[in-house]
């Protein structure tokens, strides 16, 4: 896959970077293209909307307006207590704050964002949350600021799509988990009958949209980084033919050891190989 654009890069982090400004003024914002034609409202597929009140109620406002996700991978990425996670494009934090509560103060939630202005709004979050056990750091997604095998949990939120080295992302994914860690991630899929062209007309790349891989695509992706028992099972249209999804897998517990990757409850058509 080609290395990120440093063009597509800066609009996508202009674009963030013009969202956290917004939700400081005390504004709100969201992500994702206008579902035309769908009859779907754009807040009830991108944004808080996607977290129970009881979620949102735990909250600093601003962690709330921030939410620019597809999905919720705080309730399907099983954390435990004292797990480590690290969370690929934190925003505003509102998916490392949820954490560090399911993890409690024997673990630790990371947070990693490119945006200084998004990672001013985290801190400031954090701060109001009184959460001890998180800590924001600035890089990319395709060069994780962290050790290997330093994570058991690796979360993420309508962020994936974004970048355009997604196998770096994987890549990196897989090194910093240890051995028997997982992934538990909300982005938006494609279905396997949509081409890169007709996924562009559908809606824009920092809409969320031109970027996202099919479902044969996100499996091959994370399969060719090492990770097995891949599930990747769509939870609501966004647009047509795309599909938030909830993406899980898992490194290895001992090298070339686990199950194959398989797609779960996607539609027909997004399931055909090619």
């Amino acid at each position: 896959m080609p290395e990120q654009k440093p063009d597509l890069r800066e609009t996508v982090r202009r674009r963030y970077a013009a969202a956290a400004v917004q939700v400081t003024e005390g504004g709100t914002t969201c992500c994702g293209p206008a579902a035309i034609g769908l009859g779907i409202g754009i807040d009830d597929i991108f944004g808080s909307a996607r977290y129970t009140d009881g979620e949102r109620d735990e909250l600093p406002a601003g962690a709330v307006a921030a939410s620019l996700g597809c999905g919720n991978p705080t309730a399907v990425a099983d954390l435990r207590e004292g797990d480590r996670v690290l969370d690929l494009g934190s925003g505003g934090g509102i998916d490392v704050l949820l954490s560090a509560r399911r993890v409690g103060p024997a673990g630790k939630v990371y947070g990693l964002d490119m945006t200084e202005e998004m990672l001013a709004l985290a801190l400031a979050n954090q701060r109001k949350a009184g959460a001890t056990n998180v800590e924001f750091l600035k890089g990319t997604i395709e060069a994780i600021p962290l050790p290997a095998a330093t994570i058991d949990v690796v979360i993420s939120n309508c962020v994936i799509n974004l970048s355009t080295d997604k196998a770096a992302v994987f890549a990196e994914t897989f090194r910093v988990l240890g051995p028997g860690g997982r992934i538990g991630i909300s982005d938006v899929v494609a279905e396997d009958a949509l081409t890169p062209a007709r996924r562009a007309e559908r809606g824009d790349y920092v809409g969320c949209i031109a970027g996202a891989l099919s479902f044969t695509e996100y499996r091959r992706g994370l399969e060719a980084a090492g990770f097995t028992r891949i599930e990747i099972t769509p939870t609501h249209l966004v647009a047509d033919g795309m599909h938030a999804a909830i993406v899980r897998a898992a490194k290895p517990s001992v090298a070339g050891t686990g199950a194959t990757g398989h797609v779960t409850g996607a539609p027909a058509a997004c399931c055909a190989h090619h």
